[in-house]
């Protein structure tokens, strides 16, 4: 795709032709594709169905900026910085500018992002850790611009292809990890329940401890509700003032990790001689905290990289794409000092 906007080729179904398919104006398919208002909601649809069934696509117009748009449902910190540096890579090379949105901050102020989207008429979307509603998704749908989903809450709808990380299989290595250690002891601080990641996460340590004959006590089990370092620190002080406390503990991201530390350093307890931490995804500050986290590492540049490629590419439907995570070990993990879990056979 170059930088400039594109225009109609052959056998590409035209507004015109939607227009007559959905027995409506040209006018009308116009306002739908914009999110404009003043179409009556079964007009709606029918215009939208006619556009999905048809393939629309969107031409370039000559007085659009041409851009990629990136949506994020809250922007967190470096992690956005990632993934758009993943995304400038790819736009970059077709001479398009990158813009974004950040769909929570426009929600909260009563705004409807994807109506303000659609009128800055990117040539492609790439929406991060984002659930549609479905009006929203058929909004988009129906715009005729290329949509991918990076990293997902939940299932994305079979129509747009996705992103994602390996995050079972990084919930087992860094389970893996503290039982190589000898930990038998492991407690899991898990992301929000409705996450998909979070999910994959806290199956892949199930998975994992099954597999060494230490099945996972769900007694030391707990759900944050965000990704955020007060989960870790909460969560993290329920644990250690348990009778018999974990020797170590799983976070579903590194900002829950540092809450855990900062619940260990209340408690008297030093990481790595008293209690093993394992962070995800592999932050900045994950390397200049004390002691450095052992986490494991989203290919965040990366994915960012494969779903601009997969949007300006049009990638067809159900495409899914996923990345390998990696542990990165430091100096937050070592064997466990009680007794009782040291008595478990090496691996």
């Amino acid at each position: 795709m170059a930088g400039r906007p594109r225009g109609r080729r052959r056998g590409e179904v035209t507004v015109a032709a939607v227009a007559r398919l959905a027995g409506v104006s040209a006018p009308t398919v116009s306002k739908v594709l914009n999110g404009r208002s003043g179409v009556a909601l079964e007009t709606r649809r029918r215009v939208e169905l006619a556009l999905r069934e048809h393939g629309y696509r969107r031409p370039g117009s000559p007085h659009q900026a041409a851009h990629v748009e990136v949506v994020f449902y809250g922007m967190q910190s470096s992690m956005a910085i990632r993934v758009l540096h993943g995304v400038e890579q790819v736009a970059g090379a077709h001479s398009l500018a990158v813009g974004f949105t950040d769909a929570l901050h426009q929600a909260s102020t009563g705004r409807n992002w994807a109506r303000e989207l659609l009128a800055r008429r990117p040539v492609a979307v790439i929406a991060v850790h984002l659930g549609f509603s479905s009006d929203q998704h058929s909004l988009l749908a129906a715009s005729g611009i290329p949509l991918v989903a990076l990293d997902p809450d939940g299932e994305p709808e079979p129509s747009v292809p996705s992103v994602t990380a390996s995050n079972r299989s990084g919930g087992m290595a860094a389970a893996r990890h503290l039982l190589d250690f000898g930990h038998r002891r492991i407690a899991v601080l898990s992301g929000p329940a409705d996450r998909l990641c979070a999910r994959a996460r806290l199956e892949g340590v199930r998975a994992a401890m099954d597999a060494a004959g230490t099945p996972l006590d769900e007694g030391l089990v707990r759900t944050g509700q965000w990704f955020a370092f007060e989960d870790g620190l909460s969560c993290g002080r329920e644990l250690l003032r348990l009778p018999d406390p974990p020797t170590g503990v799983l976070c579903g991201n590194d900002l829950q990790a540092l809450g855990v530390y900062e619940a260990a350093r209340q408690a008297g307890l030093r990481i790595p001689y008293d209690l093993s931490v394992v962070g995800f995804d592999d932050i900045t500050y994950s390397r200049w905290c004390g002691p450095p986290m052992t986490t494991v590492r989203q290919p965040l540049v990366e994915m960012g990289s494969a779903a601009a490629e997969l949007a300006l590419s049009v990638a067809p439907p159900h495409t899914r794409i996923e990345l390998a995570t990696t542990l990165i070990a430091r100096d937050s993990t070592a064997a466990p000092r009680r007794s009782d879990a040291m008595d478990a056979p090496a691996r």
